[in-house]
């Protein structure tokens, strides 16, 4: 029987080598977003990372990036209220977004900034894939389905990734990963493969970076 969305198969040593050269390279923050005028233009290739409040989304990137605080991670659900967008080299854009969720904020502030965060998901002809991190000790919620369908509808092809997998038990993994296998069934836009990771531990770091690398 072949298995619904495995995990990513071992890079190739060849595979490894392009995104660590990818990423070995300068990481800078370019500006923060708060409405489609805002962007900046669309002239090379950008993936996104996607996540309810708190799901380690900062530390995610700090990681991938080996940049401790390029992402700014908060303990406050809904701090990053912006689309932040940082050069990759020359030829590449990783777009941090808002986290989505329950947020301290006040509700029109949220209103605005998960309709920007709609009008960004089907409007930007550049974005090759966005990344849904999802947080290993709760598997997938509602309102990551809600991120998934607008995923759907835009025909933009997303790739789930576990977070914080060091924080659960083997066995607490095999009925998350049977969880989110079943609900990825259902979205036609989700990439077949799933990515595990913890930023604190290292895993799935280097095979996140030859993910992004092999995108054209």
């Amino acid at each position: 029987m072949i298995l619904s969305f495995p995990e990513v198969e071992p890079k190739s040593d060849a595979e490894a080598e392009l995104g660590r050269k990818l990423f070995a390279g300068p990481v800078d923050f370019l500006k923060g977003v708060v409405a489609m005028d805002g962007l900046p233009p669309a002239d090379r290739m950008e993936v996104c990372f996607a996540g309810r409040s708190n799901v380690g989304k900062s530390s995610l990137i700090n990681a991938i990036t080996h940049r401790k605080g390029l992402a700014r991670a908060s303990n406050t659900p809904g701090r990053t209220q912006e689309i932040n967008f940082f050069e990759l080299g020359e030829e590449h854009y990783l777009v941090d977004l808002p986290g989505y969720g329950f947020a301290n904020a006040p509700v029109v502030i949220v209103e605005k900034w998960q309709r920007l965060l709609k009008n960004y998901l089907s409007g930007r002809p550049n974005l090759r894939r966005a990344f849904v991190l999802i947080d290993s000790r709760h598997g997938i919620k509602p309102v990551d389905e809600e991120i998934m369908q607008l995923m759907n509808k835009s025909a933009l092809t997303f790739q789930v990734i576990l977070t914080k997998i060091d924080k659960i038990k083997n066995y607490e993994q095999n009925k998350v990963l049977d969880q989110v296998r079943k609900k990825l069934v259902k979205h036609p836009a989700a990439f077949p493969e799933l990515i595990l990771t913890s930023s604190d531990k290292g895993k799935g770091i280097a095979t996140l970076r030859s993910v992004i690398a092999e995108l054209e």
